[in-house]
Parts: C-alpha cells; sequence; structure tokens
C-alpha cells in the first residue's frame, strides 16, 4: 500500500500514524465505537467479533502481521459493527483517517490501492458466506487447513500450524468447538491427518482435497 509513495508522503502518514502496543486480550475498539483511521498490523494477531443476541461470540476474521484492519469503516465513517481483541501480544499502527483522505486526493495509486485491498476483503466475505451457506463443516474446516501456509516436519510430511486456538477458529469457520474437535478426530481415524498440539500432519492431501470440493 505505501511501497510507492514518495519520502515526503510516507512522512505526512507517519506523523499522523499512532503506535499501538496491545497485550494478550487488549481490546482495541467496541462495537459502537467511532472510526478515527485504520489499523495495520506490525506483530501479533487480533480477532474480529461480534456477540450474538445469545451471548455467543462470532469470529469474523483473524488479521495477522502485515495485515490491515478498519478500512471500510473509515470510508463510511459509521462506528464498528464489531470489537477487535488481541490474541497475542501484538504491535501495530493507527493511521489516522485525515491523512488517508488527503493521500488518496492527492495519490492516484494510493487510492488504488486502498480500493484492492477492500475489494480482496469483500471477496473474501462472499466466499464466507457461500461456505457457510452451502459446504459442510467438514469441507470448511478441510478448506481452512489447505489454505494455510504447508510447512514440512522432520518426517518432509505437508504440516498446517494452526493460527490460533481450535475454538477461534471454530468460531471463524461458524461450526461449534465440540464439532470442529470432533471433525479432527474422524479425519485423524480415518488416517488423513494426525493432531500433535497446534500442529495438524496431513497424510493424505489428495483425498482431503477430494472430500473438501
Amino acid at each position: 500500500m505505501f511501497r510507492e509513495l514518495s519520502a515526503d508522503e510516507i512522512e505526512r502518514i507517519a506523523l499522523a500514524s499512532r503506535e499501538i502496543h496491545a497485550p494478550k486480550g487488549t481490546i482495541l475498539f467496541q462495537k459502537g465505537d467511532p472510526s478515527n483511521g485504520f489499523y495495520l498490523v506490525v506483530v501479533g494477531q487480533l480477532k474480529l467479533s461480534f456477540l450474538s443476541h445469545t451471548g455467543a461470540e462470532k469470529i469474523v476474521e483473524i488479521i495477522g502481521a502485515g495485515q490491515t484492519f478498519g478500512e471500510a469503516v473509515m470510508f463510511l465513517e459509521k462506528p464498528y459493527p464489531v470489537y477487535a481483541q488481541a490474541l497475542t501480544d501484538s504491535q501495530l499502527l493507527l493511521v489516522a483517517k485525515s491523512a488517508v483522505f488527503e493521500e488518496i486526493a492527492q495519490n492516484r495509486s494510493f487510492a488504488l490501492k486502498m480500493l484492492a485491498g477492500l475489494s480482496i476483503r469483500l471477496h473474501g466475505l462472499v466466499h464466507d458466506v457461500a461456505a457457510y451457506s452451502l459446504d459442510t463443516a467438514i469441507q470448511r474446516l478441510i478448506g481452512f487447513l489447505l489454505s494455510q501456509d504447508l510447512q514440512e516436519n522432520e518426517q518432509r510430511q505437508p504440516t498446517v500450524r494452526l493460527p490460533a486456538g481450535k475454538g477461534v477458529i471454530a468460531s471463524r469457520l461458524n461450526i461449534s468447538a465440540e464439532t470442529f474437535s470432533r471433525i479432527l478426530h474422524d479425519l485423524t481415524e480415518s488416517g488423513l491427518i494426525e493432531v500433535q498440539g497446534r500442529d495438524i500432519i496431513l497424510k493424505n492431501v489428495e483425498t482431503l482435497r477430494k472430500i473438501g470440493l
């Protein structure tokens, strides 16, 4: 987003930015709070969530290092529809709305990058709605595992390190924690995965892809 800005433009953005240290559990903003800009995660991980009418938490998105959030609400100039909480000790930058609007007015490239970021976010939300409506719980979970960066363990087997706790990911996939654990157990019993703490070893990627379709 900032790559093509000149030194003067970067300086203007920097002067209008504030560094935030958020220990694990910190609430950055609550639902209904006004938006003063957008956030860039430098280090750490956060969740965007809301509470249902029954009091159950629904996690909308998990945000990691290098990602931004809050742009859409900033442009709409409406209160936040969710709350943001740090899942780990985190460091963020809050870029002031006034600086963003000024840069957009002066820099076409910056404006296009902001639009691209919002479009990617919208595409992701549409994908989520389609998955919740059409995919089974097991398809959602397998799809999530296959969408992560695959590493290799000591036996050179493809491995996924869960980016957050199982309860957090279950909420993100719109399934209960019990269903999440049951599916992992069933996939393990079928010999398709092996669970080692937060590491999930994918023992048969091709079969998992067929199930996830």
